[in-house]
């Protein structure tokens, strides 16, 4: 049977609210390049990278918390994670779980039919260790939020599961951003890890991860929550923002915060860190601008690490934790592709645990 020449996609058409999104019914359908496979897309999940490249929100004229609406300043010049300009149109949706149809030049045909989930750091083959050189699928180039996406072949991991398609989808961006942070701060098994916003999807696979690596897990979440946290593997569940954070964890002794939360609580996180603890981030849900008292810092021998680009053995190692049903997806709810919007603005509502999936 042959492949289509047109498909089904969500296209984003600019910077803005959630109407930039645009269901587009007869699309063309990508053709993989050299070294590149042609993957028909079986789920595709939502993520901050999603929110935040279309609403400006990397752009440094924003100062506020992510709503995922416009607003009112954005500066083309730096409004992506990466700060250079995004082009328009483009296909949103990085966490891909399908199967490859078609291949390039270059490319084994016996990948075709492969179940595969994708890798979204588009590195530079001859320099992959070089963050400057690297980009983001669905960022950089059109992503999953459609019937069908290409990607560099070294980028679609083959995988062997019994989940199903919009749970394997739930794994790309935010397991892989949870242990590109785990593995930056060292997390092991001599450590007390506080999660912040550990219902979320980050937050909820740096419980397990973190757990998985041997660490003690405390985790903040609304109390709704507490259930379908502790459920994950969480050592304690304390409420998603004591009032007297250092009351609250009693003795616990906090050698690591992992946060993708930030806002005006920050102080109150750097504050309960240990002698020697660290801080690592990947995001900045509640607010970008925060306010640190460089005595903490320094007299308390800490470090802050910053997590974006993952190291290259994060996605092949996350893989074998899934196959190894080592960590577990977490599903919240799946939308049709021509939903997307309504699927966004629940994902912006934080009213769910865990991951929200299209499916084309």
């Amino acid at each position: 049977m042959g492949l289509p020449d047109k498909m089904s996609a969500m296209v984003t058409m600019g910077h803005g609210d959630l109407d930039q999104m645009v269901m587009q019914s007869d699309w063309p359908r990508p053709s993989p390049a050299a070294d590149e496979v042609l993957i028909e897309v079986g789920a595709c999940g939502l993520n901050n990278t999603d929110v935040n490249t279309r609403s400006g929100w990397y752009s440094k004229a924003v100062t506020e918390a992510t709503t995922g609406g416009a607003f009112e300043e954005v500066n083309e010049e730096d409004p992506t994670w990466g700060g250079a300009p995004i082009s328009f149109p483009r296909i949103q949706g990085a966490d891909v779980c399908g199967r490859i149809v078609a291949v390039g030049a270059d490319v084994d045909p016996a990948r075709i039919g492969q179940r595969v989930i994708t890798d979204n750091w588009l590195r530079d083959p001859a320099d992959p260790d070089n963050k400057d050189k690297a980009g983001y699928f669905g960022s950089e180039r059109d992503g999953g939020f459609a019937q069908y996406t290409t990607i560099p072949a070294r980028n679609a991991f083959a995988i062997q599961s019994d989940l199903s398609d919009a749970e394997l989808a739930t794994f790309s961006c935010s397991y892989s951003t949870a242990e590109g942070m785990l593995t930056r701060a060292r997390v092991g098994a001599q450590d007390t890890v506080l999660v912040p916003g550990a219902s979320g999807g980050v937050g909820g696979a740096l419980v397990q991860l973190a757990k998985r690596r041997g660490a003690r897990v405390i985790a903040l979440a609304s109390e709704a929550k507490h259930d379908q946290v502790a459920a994950l593997g969480a050592d304690r569940v304390l409420p998603r923002g004591p009032s007297d954070l250092r009351g609250a964890l009693g003795d616990e002794k906090i050698t690591v915060v992992a946060d993708v939360v930030g806002g005006a609580y920050w102080p109150q996180l750097i504050d309960i860190l240990e002698r020697g603890g660290r801080y690592t981030c990947s995001g900045a849900i509640a607010g970008p601008m925060v306010e640190l008292d460089l005595r903490t810092f320094y007299l308390r021998d800490l470090t802050l690490t910053g997590s974006t680009v993952i190291d290259p053995e994060v996605m092949p190692n996350l893989v074998r934790y899934i196959e190894e049903g080592a960590i577990r997806p977490v599903l919240a709810a799946t939308y049709p592709l021509d939903q997307l919007r309504e699927a966004q603005a629940a994902f912006i509502a934080k009213e769910h645990t865990g991951n929200i999936v299209v499916t084309p």
